[in-house]
């Protein structure tokens, strides 16, 4: 069964990224994810699949813009990102899961494919855009990643604009904190400070099945053929001693490289795609001369069989993108200069 689920996927993908596949090549693409997981149609009411869809659209348009007007694809990518990290739907920004001291501790990472420099950053709690601060230290520092109270200290520093880490609280991801813990048989820590009263936020989705590796992410080709990847995270609900997922190990999570051929965005169990350097594999496998959707398919299916899911955006530099996932669904979207935006959830949308 998982065989015929894992190949119905991977045609469905194909499907989803063939529909782009048209005779003149873009002058510019974009693609982009919200997370993979547990995600059915019987999870979402019409009204939430609607909003998720829209908050996706948002963040085509976002980078898009950059795109259309001749901006590079770092640009593009972070612009898109920033948008989901500002969207309490997303497990990223302000929508970030609370760890199980109660605090959002946010990753991010973003790599030019044109150069390879990369910057990341783990474990931030006060800079309102952790995409920004990764793109700052791949700019502005002699590092490649910075982590907690000295990558905030860092972005701050910069003019990131910082913000109370109460302006990270959302009452879902709260209550999806409290319920893991309690099914931990863990004790749940005191409501942060500085968090708005219980019930006075207005329900944005419900508290859906945690096991959804909520991580947002970009990849794009602009019109110079330059490629980016960027990625951003809240990491796992009720993760302990200071846990880093994939989401910051530039080549695990994230990844983009002209010279392969490739950018990567991951999403899913980040432990296991660290173990399987799933961003940096596709890349050696384009470089090798596998195409993209096949690159991602097969390295997911690796990562699978070391017992762990999720999915991957990939962008290569002839404008097609890719989607792979051995998950249920995964919130993702293109566009590029040649073809309209399309939005999708669940793995059987063609």
């Amino acid at each position: 069964m998982r065989i015929a689920f894992s190949a119905l996927i991977a045609l469905f993908a194909l499907c989803f990224s063939s529909a782009y596949a048209q005779d003149a090549a873009p002058q510019w693409s974009l693609a982009i994810h919200g997370g993979a997981g547990v995600i059915e149609r019987s999870s979402l009411t019409p009204e939430q699949d609607a909003a998720y869809r829209a908050a996706l659209q948002g963040a085509l348009d976002a980078g898009s813009a950059v795109l259309k007007g001749g901006g590079s694809a770092l640009d593009a990518v972070e612009a898109a990102v920033q948008v989901m990290e500002d969207d309490p739907l997303f497990n990223a920004g302000r929508g970030a899961v609370f760890t199980a001291a109660g605090r959002n501790e946010l990753d991010a990472a973003v790599m030019n494919g044109s150069d390879l420099t990369a910057g990341s950053v783990a474990g931030l709690t006060t800079t309102r855009h952790p995409i920004a601060a990764a793109r700052a230290v791949m700019e502005k520092s002699p590092h490649v990643m910075l982590i907690g109270t000295g990558a905030d200290a860092f972005a701050a520093s910069v003019g990131l604009e910082q913000v109370d880490p109460a302006f990270f609280f959302t009452e879902r991801r709260w209550q999806g904190l409290v319920k893991a813990l309690t099914e931990a048989g863990q004790p749940i820590p005191e409501r942060p400070v500085g968090a708005p009263l219980p019930g006075a936020q207005a329900e944005i989705a419900p508290p859906l099945n945690e096991k959804k590796f909520g991580t947002v992410g970009a990849v794009a080709l602009d019109s110079q053929g330059r490629l980016a990847a960027a990625t951003s995270t809240g990491g796992m609900t009720a993760k302990r001693w200071g846990r880093v997922g994939d989401v910051p190990i530039i080549g695990a999570g994230t990844y983009a490289s002209n010279a392969d051929g490739c950018a990567v965005s991951a999403t899913g169990d980040g432990e296991y795609f660290i173990r399987a350097t799933v961003a940096r594999d596709i890349c050696a496998r384009i470089a090798g001369g596998a195409a993209t959707q096949a690159a991602g398919q097969a390295e997911i299916a690796d990562a699978e069989r070391l017992g762990g899911k999720g999915g991957v955006i990939v962008m290569g530099l002839d404008g097609r993108p890719a989607f792979a996932m051995s998950t249920s669904g995964m919130y993702r979207g293109a566009v590029s200069s040649t073809d309209p935006a399309r939005v999708a959830i669940y793995a059987d949308e063609p």
